[in-house]
């Protein structure tokens, strides 16, 4: 509920935290013990060089939605979150996707036959 007694919306996020490098073999180890880093809201993505988290969190707000991850980070030392991002697909998932800000992106499943 917000100051004036009504209730407040609570929305699915869609966001991409980028991590500053990759993870050492022991992030990693930590990370695998930590309950909130493993509670399907966020997913390690990591590739040669990079690292980074999928992330679906729910908020009011994309910024409180965003503060939430970045808050878990404190359980977590060592890796530094370099960026967020909302690529095109995320942008249509949070329902943010409009001609003022960026043209919605096709359907997956028209970008991508057979993907639904």
């Amino acid at each position: 509920m917000n100051s004036s007694g009504t209730t407040v919306a609570m929305r699915k996020w869609h966001f991409t935290l980028h991590l500053q490098e990759p993870l050492t073999s022991e992030q990693s180890d930590t990370l695998d013990g930590l309950d909130s880093f493993n509670d399907g809201r966020m997913s390690l993505v990591e590739g040669p060089g990079w690292a980074k988290f999928t992330c679906i969190f729910e908020g009011a707000t994309l910024t409180a939605a965003v503060a939430e991850a970045l808050s878990l980070f404190r359980d977590f030392p060592g890796p530094l979150v370099r960026s967020v991002e909302l690529r095109p697909i995320a942008l249509e998932a949070n329902d943010m996707a409009t001609p003022a800000v960026v043209p919605a992106p096709p359907p997956v499943e028209a970008a991508f036959p057979g993907v639904s």
